[in-house]
């Protein structure tokens, strides 16, 4: 069975599809810094030495993104993102329009 295949089969599961869904973040990141790593033409070795540590620690960082295991600090993923010329930015994005700021102003008054 192909990976795509099992992935459609497993995805038909509401408690997969819900999980999967709430690592899709996580997965997003990934992609961009494996993506920022190739276009860079380095190895997780030189990005290991630009960030002062071991190749083996670029695999567990790139590798618990990719499983929703231990989350990076933000100094990591900045230094990450800077030895692969690049910068990190974040920001949040608001899910319903106006709830955050009700809740934020119900907060402030009380």
């Amino acid at each position: 069975m192909k990976h795509s295949e099992l992935k459609k089969a497993a995805l038909r599961k509401a408690g997969v599809r819900a999980e999967y869904q709430a690592l899709a973040p996580e997965f997003e990141l990934l992609r961009q810094m494996l993506r920022a790593r190739a276009q860079a033409g380095m190895s997780q070795a030189d990005v290991a030495a630009l960030m002062g540590t071991q190749a083996p620690a670029i695999t567990r960082l790139e590798s618990a993104l990719s499983g929703g295991g231990h989350s990076p600090s933000i100094d990591t993923l900045k230094r990450y993102a800077e030895a692969v010329g690049y910068e990190l930015q974040l920001k949040l994005v608001g899910k319903r329009k106006g709830a955050s700021r009700r809740a934020i102003s119900d907060k402030a008054a009380a």
